[in-house]
């Protein structure tokens, strides 16, 4: 192991090298450590338009995108760029009626409510190509700044901002929207600083890049952990948007005790929540809102709204298990098909892909979701999710390659993607996406569960908890630590009909342990004839009434013979 690596016990040193840290320089998660704007292509064109339209005074309007890097992003352009005294409205298309991205439709509907010379797109527009052609046609400028992937034509916008986009060099591809906007934004705030114009001091607005990053699963390398670490900083002070602390107090979390986990499973759902049930904007102006009283309305209505998304999501889960029964995709002692492709004519299309995440954690599999697009036309709209090595919108893509009769729109990442198609293609579809599916390795479809090994009795402490959490934060591409092991078991009870807490200590000794392991199987466990178990876990620190223990989160469970 590294020298630098000396002032760490033993698990961390593990626990960094299983994840690619060699040296302590990777650690550095000072700001002054973010990779510099410059690197950014299309710079000097996206400023000169941000520049023209503060000093001729052009009304800007912020184009968004349905979810939470969506609201995040269009939260961070309109805050700064009215600070700076611009005129500014933004719109975010209702997925029902406008689909994803920066549509014809989408502009002609908001050139009958706004009047605006440029328009931003913020995590979309990269795809836009019809979209963009319409604005130019009305004689509107197009800036787009986007994260996401695409290998056709870029449009002709007058400016991109894309990390992702051919010939760019900046170093880091894992930004999400909020981060590209982040970027520009400081990009154009360093050009007047230089120029001796007036700027706006962007850390203030760190808690949405960090909320957008991990809402949007940005993979975390250095750069985007320097932005997240920034972020969570600010929001355990309280330093952050009025909305943000209004959410966590409609979830009852105390901000000093968050962590990045919690920006993507307490704040993102609830926010995700308005554009999933009805429409970004009550998410949006959650954020936006600068006083408490108005906050805790907003988001009042974003618990609401997650709490029926809930219930939604729960109903269509259990209705896609049973049409895997009726397709007979599920059968007893057979393997399944390497993908899941379902449609129901009665299914929400703001809920499919959280029900797609759920057919794929379950299953293993690259699983799509299709609903009505809800439009009145005859087109459904599918989420997709994959499992770590297939990269689903490039299946995606060569589905329609080879069948381009199939598929009108579709775009994403490799581990999400969306599509359109008409419903009477649904099952060409999902048997040509099987049949691309078949051709890989079906090892892929196995998973492969990865831990940072054992802990010996001494290890397994509030103190190691601790200093875990010092390299934090965690997230995609930087797993939060995750061990294995053999345990005694002396006490089993089963809480609130569905979880698991256990009494449990190392076979070598020290102190007894508890354990929790959420949805367990209530078929299995409790067994009080289980004497030994193996686990993989997690270690937290529980706190209860005024006491704080130790508690291994259990992730997986099996009784040792």
């Amino acid at each position: 192991m590294n020298q630098a690596f000396l002032p760490y016990p033993p698990v961390v040193q593990r626990v960094l090298h299983n994840r690619g840290i060699r040296h302590q320089d990777e650690l550095e998660l000072r700001l002054a450590r973010l990779l510099p704007a410059s690197q950014l292509a299309g710079l000097d064109q996206a400023i000169a338009l941000l520049q023209q339209a503060l000093i001729q005074q052009q009304t800007i309007l912020i184009a968004g995108d349905f979810d939470c890097d969506g609201a995040t992003s269009t939260a961070l352009m309109v805050l700064v760029l009215r600070q700076l005294g611009a005129k500014v409205n933004y719109i975010v298309p209702d997925r029902f009626r406008f689909g994803y991205g920066l549509t014809p439709a989408l502009i002609e509907h908001a050139a009958q409510q706004f009047d605006f010379d440029l328009i931003i797109t913020v995590d979309n527009g990269i795809s836009s190509r019809e979209g963009v052609a319409f604005a130019h046609a009305l004689g509107k400028k197009v800036l787009i700044t986007d994260h996401h992937l695409t290998s056709r034509d870029l449009p002709a916008a007058d400016a991109i901002i894309n990390p992702n986009q051919p010939d760019c060099p900046f170093a880091s591809k894992a930004l999400v929207g909020v981060g590209v906007a982040f970027y520009l934004l400081a990009a154009w705030m360093t050009y007047r600083q230089q120029r001796q114009e007036a700027t706006v001091r962007l850390t203030p607005y760190l808690d949405l890049v960090a909320l957008g990053t991990v809402a949007d699963v940005g993979v975390l390398d250095q750069n985007n952990r320097i932005l997240v670490q920034a972020g969570l900083e600010r929001i355990r002070r309280g330093q952050c948007r009025p909305g943000i602390l209004a959410l966590l107090e409609a979830a009852q979390r105390r901000p000093e005790s968050l962590r990045a986990d919690d920006l993507g499973f307490i704040l993102g759902p609830r926010i995700n929540a308005a554009g999933r049930m009805e429409n970004m904007q009550t998410g949006i102006e959650c954020l936006l809102a600068d006083e408490m009283t108005v906050a805790r309305d907003y988001a009042l209505q974003l618990n609401q709204l997650n709490m029926e998304r809930r219930r939604v999501e729960q109903a269509m889960q259990q209705q896609a298990l049973d049409l895997l029964g009726q397709l007979e995709l599920i059968r007893e002692g057979e393997p399944l098909p390497p993908a899941l492709v379902l449609f129901q004519p009665q299914w929400h299309q703001g809920v499919i892909g959280i029900v797609a995440g759920r057919l794929k954690e379950r299953f293993y599999r690259p699983s799509i979701v299709l609903a009505p697009a809800g439009d009145g036309s005859d087109l459904v709209k599918g989420s997709a999710r994959s499992v770590p090595g297939i990269h689903i919108r490039d299946a995606i893509e060569r589905v329609a390659d080879q069948h381009p009769e199939l598929i009108t729109h579709f775009g994403g990442h490799a581990m999400a993607a969306g599509l359109s198609l008409p419903q009477a293609h649904v099952e060409q579809f999902a048997a040509a996406f099987t049949a691309e599916m078949n051709k890989l390795d079906p090892a892929l479809l196995t998973p492969l569960v990865q831990t940072d090994g054992e802990l010996a009795p001494d290890e397994l402490s509030l103190h190691t908890v601790a200093v875990l959490a010092e390299i934090g934060p965690y997230g995609n591409g930087f797993p939060q630590p995750c061990f294995e092991g053999v345990f005694e078991v002396l006490e089993q009870k089963l809480l609130k009909e569905q979880h698991l807490k256990l009494k449990l200590r190392h076979p070598d000794g020290g102190e007894w342990l508890d354990g929790i392991c959420f949805g367990v199987d209530r078929q299995r466990w409790p067994d009080l004839t289980v004497e030994q178990v193996r686990l993989v876990y997690r270690l937290s620190a529980n706190h209860f009434n005024g006491q704080t223990r130790l508690q291994l989160d259990i992730q997986s469970l099996e009784a040792v013979a």
